[in-house]
């Protein structure tokens, strides 16, 4: 194994529960209809907030889940290594790199969150101290776009289990909703753990 991607695997994002405990929180989400997908707008997801100095949620995430990244003055990823969870692709360059939302923030608007405050809504597109925010390859996360595990699944089939494991985690936390055949996607993912 390189001490690149021996490094990768030292580097966690936070608060990715055992497959037990994705179970017990999975039994425990509201399985409901979507509602209100044609009155989301991004903008009322305020992201990439400032978090320390300069540097905003992004640099951040890409600080976090890169080796050897080096910022600027302006906490800009000027160089470093970035391995894409989804994909297994790896990357020297920030510009090929998206910060995803692991539930995309429309998807969360039409499981609840078109009831949130601005400010639950900015936690939510910001967070941090849960699974929410991943570093992966930019075309991966456009193609993933706002759809949820029924509809799309991680192409490296070895990361499906703690993308499941992710998701649940994430709509738990916020006490969002899901959808019968997104419940059925997770479950059949939590199989590949």
């Amino acid at each position: 194994m390189s001490w690149v991607l021996a490094a990768f695997l030292l580097a966690e994002v936070p608060g990715v529960p055992t497959v037990a405990e994705a179970l017990d929180r999975l039994e425990t989400l509201e399985v409901a209809e979507e509602r209100n997908a044609s009155t989301y707008d991004r903008v009322l997801f305020p992201h990439w907030s400032t978090v320390a100095g300069t540097c905003n949620t992004r640099e951040t995430v890409l600080r976090r889940d890169g080796v050897g990244v080096v910022t600027d003055e302006a906490c800009r990823a000027v160089s470093g290594t970035w391995h894409s969870p989804y994909d297994g692709a790896i990357w020297t360059m920030a510009a090929d790199v998206d910060i995803d939302h692991m539930v995309p923030l429309k998807e969360a608007w039409r499981s609840g969150a078109w009831a949130w405050t601005t400010e639950k809504r900015r936690r939510f597109a910001n967070d941090l101290d849960g699974p929410q925010l991943w570093a992966v390859t930019d075309n991966v996360n456009q193609a993933k776009g706002d759809k949820d595990p029924s509809d799309w699944k991680p192409p490296l089939r070895d990361f499906q289990c703690v993308y499941a494991k992710s998701w649940i985690a994430v709509k738990h936390a916020y006490t969002l909703t899901l959808q019968a055949e997104e419940k059925t996607a997770l479950l059949d993912m939590l199989l590949t753990c």
